[in-house]
């Protein structure tokens, strides 16, 4: 057993401090950001925010609005779709901006093969490659097989928190990191088994490691609000997954219940026993529900949401004098907040 006393850090508990800007107006940010990627060579160019492949949220409705959106909004889908309705989707030219969802099992394996046999191999050029625990040795080993397979594909993977993982990843194949261990709003594997990481740091020091091998992160969980991005961004992430922000919108695929004249949308962790009971048939004996399954308010079309996101983005850069996305995060100097604790085993 060891103990690390460096402090580490969460979005609460950091303000970005404002600098001199010579910028007139958020009109004047460019938030457009453009990626080649580390190992397929694939480009991306778009605003680099991301559904997560939750159910009600990284659906294919929404995939559509952020494709009519125009502006490179990206949709890693939930990998609960049927064949048939993978075969019919990705024929469409919304899927082009869509990160298709795996995990490891031979069932993910063969599905993939089954929808690019319909398909054809071009129409996927994305595939995101998701656990909730990225630090096993079959995880490395299997990203490093998909990479052997489909070399010309873009290939998202996680999650994991910290550096030298990051870096394991990056060199097993993958060319998009996802950082997060438990601090989604619907996540509780923190409470359930006392592992995470602070995000802020999180991001910070998993952003260094991938950036030194030329690899890119997604910050993945723990915004609540617009300036939280701002502030993932700020840390280095070069993409950042939206779960709970997205929830409850025309888009969720879920249906709207109304309770005492208020409208709401269910909204449930990819662990609890409310995912599990609907794709798996129940939580197996040997592990325990990781998720939590709450109501959300009605919020309407999400594009009202996403205006919301994207201005307190743009806003954040003109108040360090960012003109572009990508110099954001050097013109950021975080401010503590949150008072530091001594002493914390007891010393006096």
């Amino acid at each position: 057993m060891r103990i690390e006393e460096d402090i580490k850090l969460d979005f609460k508990d950091v303000l970005i401090r404002p600098k001199r800007s010579t910028l007139k107006s958020r009109k004047d940010v460019d938030i457009i950001r453009d990626y080649i990627f580390k190992w397929s060579g694939r480009k991306f160019r778009g605003i680099p925010v991301v559904a997560a492949n939750m159910d009600g949220v990284g659906t294919m409705a929404m995939a559509k609005t952020f494709h009519t959106h125009g502006q490179g909004l990206s949709v890693a889908l939930t990998k609960h779709y049927s064949v048939e309705d993978l075969s019919k989707f990705f024929k469409q030219p919304e899927a082009a901006s869509v990160w298709y969802s795996i995990g490891i099992s031979d069932d993910d394996q063969a599905k993939l093969k089954a929808v690019l046999d319909v398909v054809g191999d071009d129409a996927i050029e994305k595939i995101c490659i998701d656990v909730a625990n990225g630090y096993s040795e079959q995880f490395s080993e299997f990203i490093r097989r998909m990479r052997d397979i489909y070399p010309d594909k873009a290939i998202m993977a996680g999650n994991v928190v910290t550096g030298e993982m990051t870096e394991e990843l990056i060199l097993s194949g993958a060319d998009v990191v996802k950082v997060g261990i438990g601090p989604g709003s619907v996540c509780t594997t923190r409470k359930m088994t006392g592992v995470g990481y602070p995000q802020l740091s999180a991001i910070i020091e998993c952003a260094d490691a991938a950036h030194g091998l030329g690899g890119l992160v997604c910050a993945d969980g723990g915004c609540t609000v617009p300036g939280d991005l701002a502030k993932a961004f700020g840390a280095g992430a070069d993409f950042v997954m939206l779960g709970g922000m997205l929830a409850g919108h025309d888009q969720s695929e879920n249906d709207i219940v109304e309770e005492n004249g208020q409208k709401f949308s269910v909204f449930y962790g990819m662990s609890s026993d409310t995912a599990m009971k609907r794709h798996s048939g129940g939580v197996a004996e040997y592990r325990a529900s990781e998720g939590k399954t709450v109501k959300v308010p009605y919020r309407g079309d999400v594009n009202d949401t996403m205006q919301d996101i994207l201005g307190g983005i743009r806003s954040a850069c003109t108040y360090v004098g960012a003109r572009q996305l990508k110099e954001l995060s050097k013109r950021t100097t975080f401010v503590r907040v949150t008072q530091q604790i001594n002493n914390v085993f007891g010393a006096s």
